[in-house]
């Protein structure tokens, strides 16, 4: 039996490449409102801290009202072009699968529009029992801060010290420490090793293999 009853996963650059799909929707955004598009590449480092950070980041600290409007376009094109290029990383859907296998209760926890979140999660990780699915909701403070990754490990039915919390990012290698979890960064995402490590990863892995066998191995 893993050490591990329950395992929170982070959503994009951990289970999905979504990253073409949101720069293709900000550069269409920005375009629309005379701004200059940006690289793919640059939205490795404007993701991860919710979508009105994407949009600071995205127009360059424009006027708030300007990053209001290319927000809205940007919601507009992302919600009808989800799922154009988005796919699970090699591997996810069966380490998941694996672990649900084995008994341990999953979730899933971004700082995504919460809509958009439940919708890639259903419809790319099929068959995968995730106990709740939780994006960015009004109200409620967005990762680092514990406060979600708590509430969710209590839907889980699990202490904090019981459950493993996967990412790409330092935001969510923050969120694990700040909650009391075990940490595990991913490499394939949109961040790099280093900075996993640099913010308390207590694994960093390379393959969903490599992911799989940390969790059901994790020394907690």
């Amino acid at each position: 039996m893993p050490a591990l009853r329950a395992v929170i996963f982070d959503l994009d650059g951990t289970l999905v490449d979504s990253l073409g799909d949101i720069a293709t929707a900000m550069n269409h955004a920005l375009v629309q409102h005379g701004l200059p598009p940006h690289p793919e590449d640059a939205y490795l480092l404007f993701v991860g801290e919710g979508v009105a950070r994407l949009a600071e980041r995205a127009t360059g600290g424009a006027e708030a009202a300007l990053q209001g409007e290319v927000l809205a376009t940007y919601h507009a094109h992302y919600d009808a072009h989800l799922f154009d290029r988005t796919q699970p990383y090699p591997g996810v859907l069966a380490a998941l699968q694996a672990l649900q296998a084995d008994g341990v209760r999953l979730g899933v926890l971004s700082n995504k529009s919460d809509d958009f979140v439940k919708r890639l999660a259903a419809k790319l990780l099929p068959g995968v029992a995730f106990t709740a699915v939780y994006g960015e909701r009004p109200g409620i403070p967005r990762k680092p801060d514990p406060t979600a990754a708590l509430a969710l490990a209590a839907e889980l039915g699990v202490p904090p010290g019981a459950c493993g919390f996967v990412g790409d990012t330092s935001v969510d290698m923050d969120t694990a420490k700040a909650a009391g979890m075990y940490g595990v960064g991913v490499t394939w995402g949109f961040r790099t090793a280093a900075e996993l490590h640099a913010h308390g990863a207590r694994a960093v892995v390379f393959t969903a293999e490599g992911l799989l066998a940390v969790l059901r191995d994790a020394d907690t």
